[in-house]
């Protein structure tokens, strides 16, 4: 692991990501999370080596997605040596991961960009871009939110929410004490589903995910 270290920070690329990858679950230094740590190692040597200002490249998508192919020519470089395969992989992974995280952010500015304009016609007075980016910054929101990122008092921002809501913009759910405002065409997007969501124990279980999600962050 020390060696491999120093090689993370002697050079940069794409290409000695794909052999700093190998090495790393080759080495499996951790008794459990091996793959999630080389995948999420990944994102982070694109953003060390500048390839990426930010680590929204999901990449794990597409190895689980191959994951066959995967696991077989990680093999091949230790049989035989095979790394021009190898890194021809994992350069089509990230090739292909940034032409779809491309259109997801596409999809999601068009999708914002249609939010802006139905709650400028439905609140009026009332819209206003920290409320727009509000919804936009995670796939829930709450009235507490709300209340910090438009500086409204409590029945104000919670009448915004409720306002969404009728307006279907929204939907609404009641987990606890508190009310969730899902923004459901935003979930579908990121997820790659086309699905509604209208079963209670679905909607109970997405918000859950999402608050473990946000917890973890």
């Amino acid at each position: 692991m020390s060696n491999l270290e120093k090689y993370i920070h002697e050079d940069d690329g794409v290409i000695k990501l794909a052999v700093v990858h190998h090495q790393f679950e080759s080495i499996h230094p951790f008794y459990d999370g091996n793959g999630r740590t080389g995948r999420i190692l990944n994102v982070l040597l694109l953003v060390l080596y500048k390839d990426l200002n930010l680590p929204i490249l999901y990449l794990s998508r597409y190895i689980t997605q191959h994951k066959g192919e995967y696991y077989r020519l990680l093999q091949s470089v230790r049989d035989h040596g095979e790394w021009e395969t190898w890194i021809l992989f994992m350069l089509r992974c990230i090739e292909s991961t940034a032409r779809e995280t491309e259109g997801q952010i596409r999809k999601i500015i068009d999708l914002m960009q249609r939010y802006k304009e139905r709650m400028r016609e439905i609140l009026k007075r009332g819209y206003s871009h920290e409320l727009l980016n509000n919804l936009f910054s995670y796939p829930y929101t709450k009235i507490e939110y709300v209340m910090a990122a438009t500086g409204t008092s409590r029945p104000t921002a919670g009448g915004y929410l409720n306002t969404l809501a009728e307006a279907q913009l929204l939907q609404k759910v009641r987990k606890g004490r508190s009310n969730y405002y899902l923004n459901v065409p935003l979930i579908q997007l990121l997820t790659h589903s086309h699905e509604l969501l209208d079963d209670k124990e679905e909607i109970a279980h997405v918000v859950t995910v999402l608050e473990k999600h946000e917890h973890d962050m």
